[in-house]
């Protein structure tokens, strides 16, 4: 079972705003035993709305549409399609009655505009919408089904879930799509296909499908495979994790959907330790990311931004002589500010980071990209030296997964 996603919007393509619609709607539809073979975005015009369906209708039997059904000039999504398919419009009732109770419970005025989404193309299936005032609407013909839905992602969440996914459950059958992620870092994708080289070239047997989702730091392997038996799917992919944890034990952090920081602060309550960071070029980037999950303060006690020589000495106490000898870039400093973090923070654990995140402020003998990092607590200071890139930005993300990785490497050796 086959599906196409249509996104309308100039906003997105303008790019003022990132499509994370069809990105969702894609994993909700693969997750049922959907496959979605394109994604279209076009313009807020007739013509191209009208293009996009045709195309999409023409690839397959379900189309799913967002965007275009509000209450202003450019929402024009409604008509074009009640057109298209040739439905007239025609007053609600029971749409209206939705739209008014849900404006007089937020305390707001009803105005024509309200009214007028309920104006709907008649004889089609609502699918109701408990978060907005704009329905999404089932058309239905000639075999083919296309869904169009509001493009705010919380009302087109609402009705993917309660409306849209059990009713093509219900009128397509589907075969079973099942998955696996594997959550890696500390190692590119390269080495590690090469390391599982044989492990890779055994599933094609099982028609077993391996992606590689690299990002900065991390990759994820994704195992997929389909068929009609959900069970046995899911016990072939199980065994398959299995002899992966055996291959590449010392990358995977998780499983699924988990974060590198989530999984990072069960291992450091599961041991007991806490941590702190002492941080010049990331910012405090490494605390921020150790902070997004909640219960943090378990194990995270607290960071120092040292961005200026003058809290290297007075707040961590690194030697003067150390940054006047060696400089704030070295592995003496970053040493020196592990220590002092220590103290301060009184933790088990602390990481520090020094470098020249870029695009200025390189010399010959510490060009941009040069990155010091050291993760230590009282009885030891490891220290790694990153030599990066000339971008910014990508410098000190992959740093803070560095950082991180380096500290959760340490813990384990507990």
């Amino acid at each position: 079972m086959n599906a196409q996603i249509i996104t309308i919007g100039d906003e997105i393509l303008i790019g003022q705003i990132v499509d994370t619609n069809s990105a969702w709607m894609a994993q909700q539809l693969n997750a049922n035993g959907i496959a979605v073979t394109e994604i279209i975005t076009c313009r807020d015009d007739k013509e191209s709305i009208l293009s996009a369906v045709k195309r999409a209708l023409s690839q397959g039997d379900l189309v799913l549409t967002t965007g275009g059904l509000g209450p202003t000039k450019d929402d024009i999504t409604k008509k074009t399609l009640a057109d298209y398919f040739g439905f007239p419009m025609a007053f609600h009732q029971p749409t209206f009655e939705i739209i008014e109770q849900l404006i007089t419970n937020h305390g707001r005025k009803l105005t024509e505009a309200h009214r007028n989404q309920a104006w709907m193309p008649e004889g089609i299936q609502h699918l109701e919408n408990k978060m907005g005032t704009a329905p999404g609407m089932w058309f239905e013909q000639d075999g083919k089904v296309l869904i169009s839905m509001p493009g705010v992602p919380y009302e087109m969440k609402y009705i993917v879930e309660n409306q849209a996914i059990p009713a093509i459950l219900k009128r397509f059958k589907t075969t079973p799509i099942r998955h696996r992620t594997i959550l890696t870092v500390g190692q590119g994708e390269s080495k590690i296909a090469e390391i599982i080289e044989d492990f890779e070239n055994s599933l094609a047997k099982d028609n077993i499908k391996l992606a590689y989702l690299p990002s900065l730091g991390s990759v994820r392997l994704r195992l997929s495979v389909s068929g009609e038996n959900a069970a046995i799917l899911d016990d072939l992919l199980d065994a398959k994790v299995e002899e992966l944890k055996t291959l590449i034990p010392q990358y995977i952090y998780g499983f699924g959907t988990t974060t590198f920081e989530a999984a990072l602060g069960e291992l450091l309550k599961s041991k007991g330790v806490t941590v702190s960071t002492a941080e010049s070029c990331t910012g405090g980037l490494v605390a921020h990311r150790l902070t997004t999950v909640s219960g943090s303060s378990a194990y995270f006690h607290g960071s120092v931004v040292a961005y200026d020589n003058a809290i290297k000495r007075n707040v961590l106490g690194v030697k003067s002589e150390t940054l006047d000898k060696f400089g704030a870039v070295s592995e003496e400093t970053v040493t020196e500010m592990v220590q002092g973090v220590l103290k301060v923070m009184k933790t088990d654990y602390a990481i520090a980071v020094s470098g020249i995140a870029g695009p200025t402020g390189g010399k010959p003998d510490k060009p941009v990209g040069t990155i010091w990092v050291a993760v230590g607590n009282k009885d030891e200071v490891r220290t790694h030296k990153l030599q990066l890139s000339k971008d910014r930005m990508k410098n000190v993300e992959y740093t803070v997964v560095f950082a991180l990785n380096f500290l959760r490497k340490m813990v384990n050796r507990k």
